[in-house]
């Protein structure tokens, strides 16, 4: 029988210790990442439009993760038979990208800094906002990584099409990402899951969306077709970057998010996607933003979002070996 943290040593409850994402090891130094993937934090949410609070997001989730750091030898999911985030997937934690308040350029250009420097190690980039204009950063990131690995495709999963150019001077606020995103010569396409309601991007902006290459679902729609088809609308063995913000959950769910709307996906809705995505292609990077914890006092939207990343995380290297 495999052994775990009860037959052993101390035993380490959620609420004990230091908390790093599932409390796996802290990496200071940048230049010596080795790792299969890499958490950041993006601390940033100088971009929003409404609510903040997204900038206590990568501690919320982290804190949160420790519910699911318990010392098994992995994690058994009886439905899949499988066992999960073995000793075999090394994640660290980098810490967070630093922030310098009212400066968006230069924020953003720190947490391109430590996405490149995830990338140049060889780990997967789990960036952890912050709201979703951290996703800029992110994708300038792999700009040196695509032109020897070849283009992404992004899978956006989302209540808002965040696909505006320019609003009063502003590209590069969390409205804008997706149109940043498709700019990038290197992003092959983008399938936008979870778009509904009065949303964050005028008519114009959908029919470019369209235009160039983007496949728009709504939560409706994505549960009209079933998961297996919306599948098979992404093209399949392409890298995927994959860009979660937390609104795209109804907020009976998650009400800790700065742009709440009603009416989105449930946790399976979303991790199905996720699991069969992890089968179809390669996941190349993961963000996931726009956690504010302060209008949770339950604190279950962050713990969603730890949940999330930790399954799809497990999904990936299962996948992959």
């Amino acid at each position: 029988m495999s052994g775990h943290g009860y037959e052993a040593g101390r035993l380490n409850l959620p609420f004990v210790g230091i908390a790093t994402f599932s409390k796996k090891p802290y990496v200071e130094d940048w230049d010596s990442i080795n790792a299969d993937v890499a958490i950041l934090g993006a601390p940033f949410d100088s971009g929003c439009q409404f609510r903040p609070g997204a900038r206590f997001g990568p501690r919320a989730v982290r804190e949160a993760s420790t519910l699911f750091s318990f010392g098994h030898a992995g994690a058994y999911d009886h439905e899949d038979d499988a066992t999960y985030l073995g000793e075999d997937v090394r994640i660290v934690d980098l810490g967070d990208a630093d922030i310098i308040h009212t400066k968006t350029e230069e924020s953003h250009a720190n947490i391109e800094y430590g996405v490149k420097k995830i990338l140049a190690a060889g780990a997967l980039p789990v960036t952890i906002g912050g709201d979703h204009s951290i996703n800029i950063p992110c994708i300038s990131a792999f700009a040196g990584d695509c032109a020897g690995n070849g283009p992404i495709h992004v899978v956006q999963i989302d209540a808002h099409l965040d696909f505006v150019d320019v609003r009063h001077g502003v590209t590069d606020g969390h409205g804008n990402p997706m149109r940043r995103a498709i700019e990038k010569e290197y992003v092959s396409g983008m399938t936008q899951l979870g778009i509904r309601n009065v949303s964050s991007t005028a008519r114009e902006g959908y029919s470019d969306a369209r235009a160039r290459g983007s496949d728009i679902l709504s939560v409706r729609q994505v549960r009209k077709l079933g998961t297996n088809a919306v599948l098979a609308r992404i093209p399949e063995g392409a890298r995927y970057y994959v860009t979660i913000d937390i609104d795209a959950f109804c907020p009976s769910i998650a009400p800790g998010t700065g742009t709440p709307s009603h009416g989105g996906f449930q946790y399976y809705d979303v991790l199905e996607i996720l699991q069969g995505l992890s089968k179809r292609g390669d996941v190349a990077g993961i963000d996931l933003v726009e956690v504010a914890p302060a209008y949770d006092p339950s604190e279950s939207t962050q713990i969603l979002a730890a949940q999330l990343l930790l399954n799809f995380i497990g999904f990936i290297f299962h996948n992959r070996r």
